[in-house]
This record gives structure tokens, C-alpha cells and sequence, in this order.
């Protein structure tokens, strides 16, 4: 049998004060309508907002109602690059955590027989990589990327079997301003995005599928084609 609304109301206004018998004066004053109190407590809840917000005071409130800047690079402010050693030997000695340890010494056993224009492409190329969703999202991530054997990395100093010694601590300090200002980052303007290179004296089988976009010293630059075809097996491993 339905209930009319007269015996619907007053069964709601039974179980509301049964349970919160405290609100039985509020409830039967207000012309028994049971909205009353949602719209009470909902304005107690404003009222308590507002109060708090009130009390932070104007800067606080602005950290907290602004979004976190997402930054790519570790500083903002990149310095304007001069490819020249001259110009580079004349910048204060670079210094920096694991990324920048890791961009050091890929360029010291890359590129170390490159011009600066050469080094600086070759970092391109790792920078590059960290902002591609195909790679690992951190340079050392990036650069120590491979299979665990002999020969089978993105970087073939990492997985040769040799141990890495820096003999001439002079380039190696030249190159780690390059991964400083790279890192802080500086344009990268020579290679056009490329994700991969090879040295002129080999030819990959990857390189026919990829679009060359520069060659720099030594070096041939290719950027990831955007479709690949499926019936094509291609393994960009560096050379």
C-alpha cells in the first residue's frame, strides 16, 4: 500500500530526529521540512571555510591557490651558447648532481674528438631523448639504457667492457659546462629534434628508415620517424 505524502513526510521527520535528536528544535520550527537542515549544515560548512581562508594571510593564500610550474630543466634562464672553446673556457667550472655527471661523461667518451658544435649536438640528442616519451625520462636513465650485454646499449662506452677513466681532466671540465647549460636548458637548435646519430665510418640499418635531419663533425643525426611500418624490425641501437 503507497503512502500518501502527509504520512511520507512524517516518517522522514521521525528517522532525521531519531538520529540527530539534537536538530528536533530547528527541524519543527522551520515548517517541518526536512531541507532545512542539509541547508543549515551545508551553511556551517561555508561559514567554517570562510573563517579559516580569513585567517591565512595574502601570500600563503596565493601559494596554495596557484599551480606548481612544471619545469623540464633543473634553472630557467638559459645563458646564450657561443660554440667556441674559447668562449666556453671562459664560464665559470660547472658542477652538478647525477644528470649532470651523467651528460659529462657521454660527452668526454662520445664527443670528446668533436668540435663544440659536434659536442653540443650530441647532448641535443641525449636532452632529446629524456623528453620523448620512447626513452627513459631521466639523462642518466637515457644514457645507461641497454640489455646488460656486451655491446647492446644506446652508448656503446657504457656496455664495451672498458672501464670509463677521464685522462684529460681540462676537456672533461670544458664538456661538463656544455651538460650544465644543456641541463639548464639551452636551445637545441643544430640537430632538429633528433633522437639518434652514427659516426660516418658505419652505416646502421636504421639510418634508411630514419630522417637524417644533420650531420655535424663526424656525426649523422636522425630524429625518430613518426610511423614506422610494422613489417619493419628496427633496432636504433647508437653506434
Amino acid at each position: 500500500m503507497r503512502l500518501s505524502g502527509l504520512r511520507k513526510a512524517a516518517c522522514l521527520i521521525g528517522l532525521v530526529l531519531l538520529s540527530n535528536p539534537v536538530s528536533a528544535e530547528v527541524i519543527l520550527s522551520e515548517s517541518n521540512d526536512p531541507g532545512i537542515l542539509v541547508d543549515s549544515r551545508l551553511a556551517g560548512l561555508l561559514s567554517q571555510e570562510r573563517a579559516a581562508l580569513g585567517r591565512l594571510n595574502a601570500a600563503r593564500l596565493e601559494r596554495l591557490s596557484t599551480l606548481p610550474e612544471t619545469r623540464r630543466f633543473e634553472k630557467a634562464s638559459p645563458t646564450p651558447v657561443k660554440f667556441s672553446r674559447e668562449w666556453l673556457d671562459g664560464l665559470t667550472k660547472a658542477k652538478g648532481r647525477d644528470s649532470w655527471t651523467c651528460l659529462s661523461e657521454a660527452l668526454y667518451f662520445e664527443a670528446r674528438g668533436e668540435t663544440v658544435k659536434g659536442q653540443f649536438a650530441v647532448a641535443e640528442v641525449i636532452m632529446n631523448r629524456v623528453d620523448s616519451a620512447s626513452y627513459p625520462n631521466t639523462v642518466c636513465g637515457v644514457i645507461k639504457q641497454g640489455t646488460g650485454k656486451k655491446y647492446q646499449c644506446q652508448f656503446t662506452y657504457t656496455c664495451d667492457g672498458r672501464d670509463e677513466v677521464v685522462h684529460n681532466k681540462a676537456v672533461f671540465d670544458r664538456l661538463g659546462k656544455i651538460a650544465r647549460l644543456m641541463i639548464d636548458g639551452a636551445s637545441r637548435t643544430l640537430t632538429k629534434g633528433a633522437t639518434h646519430y652514427h659516426t660516418k665510418a658505419v652505416n646502421p640499418r636504421w639510418a634508411s628508415k630514419f630522417p637524417r635531419t644533420a650531420t655535424i663533425g663526424v656525426h649523422h643525426f636522425y630524429r625518430m620517424p613518426t610511423k614506422v611500418s610494422r613489417t619493419s624490425t628496427v633496432v636504433p641501437w647508437l653506434q
